[in-house]
């Protein structure tokens, strides 16, 4: 009697001793990362830096300004405006008092100047200007603003007298304070609320914590090498680049893990091997992950495009932390749970005799496919107008900038003390625009800017002053006739003080006249301070939504061409995109109306673009690579049920986590995040909810198999038993 072999399973050509060393070898390796990339979160900060005028392109005239300041006002300085005021005339006792202070504030270790005692017009305030060192010789900006208004609030003025530190130091301070619950808050935050989702999806005590131990583990590698890199000076980073890194490497890396756990566990019941079950599941979620973290991370380098240097450094920033997450998603997660096997999926562990998997048309998403099934046109005409619907908010968005003293969210002692200062004071007091003129230029550039509405007064910087500046026009007779103007290269600085507030945007438009006046005069004059940076940030904002938009829907069009060879499925993925995109905008500037904040961060639509477009394809890709994977097997109507019923669970709770972990960014008060949070939390969910459950797969019905083209797919003969659901091929067996 002859034997027949029969042929090994690639589990068994596995030796068992590697099948136990790989996963052991890959998890010390991920915690050697974790553990040296662990302690660098409280490192972060030291190479953070949140100065806007260093984000603005070299060519700026605001940047052109700041590099030849430190020439004529002396380096490394800030300035600190103490105010003082009363809602009657200060008395003699409070202008004494106030005196005194300005003497204790002058000696502050820290403070390189203090100008004397300013008193307003009305007798019922007065300020100093201190000029506060930001090199880091005397310790942070935020430090030394703390010292200072430690002393003020210390310092007895009188009844009824008020007293702020405002300026750009306390508007410095404010920021950096709002910045300090990234390294800590934030992240309990996010991370507490993805353990919740995880439990409530996994109703498992141990997998949720091995999902959310990978997305850690991703976090300390990107962090780590974030920080060698910032620290050699590779890249810039600032507290909104490093709280985005954050949120998306949680996000991105526990979104990963839920696709590779759902093949995981669908493997386990289908076979009793482990090793075999990680092999199906890398398969089936390799391509998937790989895909959609590489679009991801395409979509963020496009970011490199931009004028402003914080957006260029977002992208490498945001790309390693997908990067990081790829890995842990691949390499970490399949490696705890190959060692931890069903046990990880505990109290209910799937086996071949209980698969745990619901049949094909039962549960909530057999219920969705057979919807789909029956009435795809009219959902995805329904769908699409409710889309169009939301997106119609668009026209209620301001995206033209907020006011600096907007940008904290909550209290802030640098916005209510440049309130009490516009009350008594010019607003743009201690904060003036800076002209840079040739000194022959010098008296046309100042007439031209003095006949502006909206400019209160002119001065020169000057080294020899007492006060470092001298008032324009010179006056024989004044005690500062005896002094000159600082001369640098021929040229000399020229500063006005505006009737507003510099950030309002009645100051932009002036510093707007100002540039015009002072270049009509002399193409040589360049226009710089707080107003302009304002100004050259929001134009470049605007500048990059023109240009990176288009590239980013070209670049990511490709990637999915190849991806699912074919065009019309691409064409089709990315114009739903973009519409759940424009619905999130249009929905969130009404939310925004509806909390008050009606003004928008112009860099908010761009990143929120770049998110919601790349992570939005994203679903769409683990749901079509399975559809496609189905449709092969099926045929094209019963494979896209098919793929939509399997993929529906875990797309949808993968659109809650990263909604979550984005909406979390809302506890930092800083108004870009939270603006960034509402619109990308509302961005996935609506892409998850609507677009992916029923947008694209009503579509896809709608246009059948041409849905390939011109793919191989696209060819498929519509037979009876191909083009019917597994429900109508059911029925009809039953009848």
């Amino acid at each position: 009697m002859s034997t027949r072999s029969t042929p090994r399973s690639s589990s068994s050509r596995v030796p068992r001793w590697l099948r136990v060393l790989l996963p052991a070898v890959l998890i010390l390796g991920w915690l050697a990362a974790a553990g040296i990339g662990g302690p660098t979160f409280g490192s972060l900060s030291s190479v953070v830096s949140n100065d806007q005028t260093s984000f603005l392109p070299s060519s700026a005239e605001s940047t052109l300004v700041q590099e030849q300041l430190g020439e004529f006002l002396g380096d490394d300085e800030i300035p600190a405006i103490v105010v003082a005021a009363s809602d009657e005339e200060l008395e003699a006792s409070a202008v004494e008092s106030i005196a005194a202070l300005q003497e204790e504030i002058a000696g502050l270790e820290g403070v390189v100047q203090a100008s004397p005692v300013v008193p307003s017009e009305d007798g019922q305030a007065a300020q100093i200007v201190a000029l506060l060192d930001s090199s880091g010789e005397s310790g942070e900006v935020g430090d030394l603003v703390g010292e200072l208004r430690a002393l003020v609030a210390d310092t007895d003025l009188g009844a009824g007298v008020e007293s702020k530190v405002t300026g750009p130091a306390g508007f410095t301070a404010d920021i950096a304070e709002a910045f300090g619950g990234i390294d800590g808050l934030l992240l309990l935050v996010a991370l507490g609320a993805v353990l919740v989702i995880l439990v409530i999806v996994y109703r498992s005590p141990l997998l949720p914590i091995l999902v959310l131990f990978t997305s850690v583990a991703a976090l300390c590698l990107a962090i780590l090498v974030v920080f060698e890199l910032a620290k050699a000076e590779v890249l810039t980073l600032s507290g909104q680049t490093q709280g985005i890194l954050f949120i998306l490497v949680v996000g991105a890396a526990t979104d990963y893990g839920l696709l590779y756990t759902a093949r995981f566990r669908e493997a386990l019941g289908q076979t009793q091997s482990r090793w075999q079950a990680t092999l199906s599941a890398l398969k089936g979620s390799f391509e998937p992950i790989i895909a959609s973290g590489g679009t991801v991370i395409a979509g963020l380098l496009c970011l490199l495009l931009s004028d402003l240097v914080s957006n260029q450094q977002l992208g490498p920033v945001a790309a390693i932390g997908i990067a990081a997450s790829i890995l842990a998603g691949l390499t970490l997660l399949p490696a705890l749970l190959l060692a931890f096997g069903r046990v990880a999926f505990w109290p209910v562990a799937p086996t071949p005799e209980k698969p745990r998997v619901k049949p094909d048309g039962k549960g909530l998403w057999g219920a969705v496919s057979n919807l789909v099934d029956r009435r795809a046109r009219s959902v995805w005409i329904v769908t699409a107008l409710v889309l169009g619907a939301g997106a119609l908010g668009v026209t209620q968005l301001r995206a033209e900038g907020v006011p600096s003293s907007d940008f904290v969210v909550g209290e802030s002692e640098a916005r209510d003390g440049q309130a009490l200062l516009s009350e008594h004071f010019p607003g743009g007091s201690g904060t003036p625009t800076q002209i840079v003129t040739p000194e022959g230029e010098l008296d046309a550039v100042a007439e031209a800017v003095a006949d502006i509405d909206g400019v209160e007064s002119l001065a020169l910087a000057s080294e020899d002053s007492p006060s470092g500046t001298l008032p324009w026009p010179a006056d024989p007779a004044s005690p500062f006739a005896a002094f000159e103007p600082t001369v640098v290269d021929g040229s000399v600085l020229l500063q006005a003080t505006l009737v507003d507030a510099p950030d309002s945007n009645e100051a932009q438009e002036v510093v707007r006249e100002i540039r015009e006046a002072a270049h009509d005069v002399t193409d040589e004059a360049i226009v710089g301070g707080t107003t302009a940076t304002a100004i050259d940030t929001n134009d470049a904002s605007s500048r990059d939504r023109a240009v990176i938009i288009p590239i980013v829907l070209l670049v990511i069009g490709l990637i999915l061409m190849v991806l699912l060879r074919s065009i019309v499925a691409a064409a089709v993925l990315l114009a739903t995109t973009v519409l759940s995109y424009y619905t999130a905008l249009g929905v969130g500037a009404i939310i925004l109306q509806w909390l008050v904040i009606p003004d928008m961060d112009p860099a908010v639509p761009l990143f929120a673009f770049v998110f919601l477009v790349a992570l939005g394809v994203d679903y769409n890709i683990f749901l079509m690579t399975r559809v496609r994977e189905e449709v092969g097997k099926r045929g094209h109507r019963a494979g896209v049920l098919r793929g939509l019923r399997v993929t529906g669970g875990v797309i949808t709770s993968a659109g809650v986590v990263l909604a979550a972990t984005f909406a979390a960014l809302g506890v930092i008060p800083v108004l870009f995040l939270l603006q960034l949070a509402i619109i990308v939390a509302l961005g996935v969910l609506i892409d998850t909810t609507l677009v992916r459950s029923l947008l694209v797969p009503a579509l896809a019905l709608e246009i059948g198999p041409k849905t390939w083209w011109p793919s191989k797919l696209a060819k498929e003969p519509r037979t009876p038993a191909a083009d019917r659901s597994d429900s109508e091929v059911s029925a009809t067996a039953s009848r």
